[in-house]
């Protein structure tokens, strides 16, 4: 995710503060993962500097002053490009899990061990989101639902990979 054009699309409702972009983004896309304080205004510096956001007032307050940002034309330029630019799919060539099955095929541990582990793991995970979809609104089961559905895919990928386990194991240790 970018956090910077999440950042500026957030902008194009109005000017805010950082702190009130940090609990918007928290709000909308961090359930899972918010932003720490120090990343905002991290990435509020950068986008001043690159001319996508400006200071639109400071306040003064009993700690340090408070900067108001509004996006620039340029911000939202920067973003109407980045939201037309398609996502590259992810193609998992280097999955940890496919390490994880072939050292153990290579030094002689039990891959279906690690697999059905793995399956396990996974259908804890499942089952997780499927109650927080369940409870969830529109946007929190459209996250859950992208999420179910590539775990649903690890799980094809793991039973595939437990029935050529032997095959594997040949073709490795060759």
């Amino acid at each position: 995710m970018s956090i910077g054009h999440t950042l500026l699309g957030l902008l194009e409702a109005g000017p805010r503060h950082g702190y009130d972009l940090k609990r918007a983004f928290d709000e909308t896309f961090g359930h899972d993962r918010p932003l720490h304080y120090g990343q905002v205004y991290s990435t509020m510096s950068r986008l001043l500097k690159n001319g996508l956001v400006e200071v639109d007032g400071i306040e003064a307050g009993d700690g340090p002053e408070r900067k108001r940002y509004a996006i620039t034309e340029a911000g939202i330029t920067d973003v109407q490009r980045w939201l037309a630019t398609p996502q590259k799919p992810e193609a998992y060539l280097q999955s940890t899990l496919y390490t994880k099955v072939l050292l153990a095929l290579l030094t002689r541990r039990d891959a279906a061990e690690i697999l059905d582990i793995q399956r396990s793991e996974h259908l804890r995970s499942m089952r997780i989101l499927t109650d927080r979809k369940r409870k969830g609104d529109l946007a929190d089961q459209l996250i859950c639902d992208n999420a179910l559905f590539h775990l649903e895919a690890d799980l094809r990928w793991l039973e595939l990979t437990g029935a050529r386990l032997d095959k594997l194991r040949e073709a490795v240790t060759r």
